[in-house]
């Protein structure tokens, strides 16, 4: 039947729609085929704080869901660090680059991370990459670098779980309500949420330069909502900032299945002043990362698609110090090597590698998974532990 102008401009515009979108549709395709891998999601949790060995791997009471991990994948406990400083040993978790970074540090690295090499060489929106942070400036500079031939346009997606699901956010709810779901009768109240947050928080949730579209960002604002209501804004105690970013990041998982997703953990740092609390802080982020895995695996598409890695960026003193705590700075090999958890379709089963590797290994090993790779970084990926 002859199609009226009407119905011709429509197919039209889909059409059009359609074939602006093709192109990045068959290089994802195309690239992921190229790998020979069943990998299609890869998430990173950067167990950063400075975790040693000792209070993970050799003592496994600790991390009974990092084991869980290890028995269904691989486990590498000769991770070479370099203690570089918190900031730049995480951020080559994400690079694949050894930068050192001042202790207050606050500038974006220099090369692009992996989710900027996964966006822009797969043709990834926004929506497909995540970073979850556990608050601090330094770490969310993870999303992305300042390189010329990347920066903000390839960047992560980022929510900071201590940003947003903190105490003054919870006030405003109080005072305004807390909607589970936006109707069309509570569209003024979450106006009203939305003027409240702080605005730089809301940018880093969807910022404007990672061009989500409007379905994602309403998704992104309702998640939020739902979030807090959920109960994540009343996550207290030792580590609660590492927990909300893990937390998030599950639910973010579950609801949106990206591609990528990076977490940064921090809160194992406390072990400067207390031996104790550092390793209820490794406990809680290993109940909370269990969580997670045990969510992939009840969902059989992501159980079928989904490789996680968990390590530290540097590990810490052999010896207490005078506080009864945990400094890093004797270039013992406690502080230089750690122990890294990965698990997933293409790794070996219940296996240990007791080969060197590095930790920037991480960065092009994950961007290998996804039909990527990391140009610029001078470590290499880890096929050595594929099954």
């Amino acid at each position: 039947m002859p199609l009226t102008r009407r119905e011709f401009l429509k197919t039209g515009t889909v059409a059009a729609a359609a074939t602006s979108f093709l192109p990045s549709l068959l290089r994802e395709g195309t690239a992921w085929a190229e790998t020979g891998l069943k990998t299609r999601r890869v998430i990173l949790v950067a167990f950063a704080g400075g975790v040693r060995s000792r209070e993970t791997i050799g003592t496994p009471q600790n991390i009974p869901n990092l084991m869980k991990i290890a028995r269904a994948g691989v486990v590498c406990p000769n991770m070479k660090a370099r203690n570089i400083g918190h900031y730049g040993a995480a951020l080559g978790l994400f690079t694949g680059c050894f930068d050192e970074m001042g202790i207050r540090e606050n500038q974006r690295g220099r090369q692009p991370t992996v989710f900027e090499y996964v966006r822009k060489q797969l043709g990834l929106p926004a929506k497909e990459v995540w970073l979850s942070t556990s608050g601090g400036a330094q770490t969310l500079n993870y999303a992305y670098g300042e390189h010329k031939d990347y920066g903000a346009q390839y960047g992560a997606n980022l929510i900071s779980g201590d940003g947003i699901f903190n105490a003054e956010f919870r006030d405003i709810l109080d005072r305004f309500g807390r909607p589970k779901k936006e109707k069309d009768a509570e569209a003024a109240l979450v106006e009203k949420l939305e003027k409240s947050m702080d605005p730089e928080e809301v940018s880093r949730i969807a910022d404007g330069s990672l061009r989500n579209d409007r379905e994602t960002h309403q998704k992104v604002k309702n998640f939020i909502l739902d979030e807090i209501s959920a109960g994540t804004s009343n996550i207290t105690g030792p580590g609660a900032e590492d927990a909300k970013s893990i937390r998030t990041a599950m639910n973010l998982f579950r609801i949106f299945k990206p591609r990528m997703m990076g977490i940064g953990l921090q809160n194992a740092d406390v072990a400067h002043n207390s031996f104790n609390a550092y390793t209820e802080v490794i406990r809680r982020n290993d109940e909370e990362v269990g969580k997670l895995w045990d969510a992939i695996q009840a969902d059989p598409e992501l159980r079928a698609t989904t490789t996680i890695l968990v390590l530290p960026e540097f590990g810490r003193d052999k010896d207490l110090n005078q506080r009864n705590g945990l400094d890093h700075g004797d270039r013992s090999d406690e502080l230089g090597k750690v122990a890294m958890f990965a698990a997933g379709p293409d790794f070996k089963k219940g296996s240990q590698s007791l080969a060197e590797f590095q930790t920037i290994d991480v960065a092009p090993t994950l961007c290998a998974l996804m039909g990527a790779k990391a140009e610029h970084s001078k470590a290499k990926s880890l096929k050595e532990l594929y099954g």
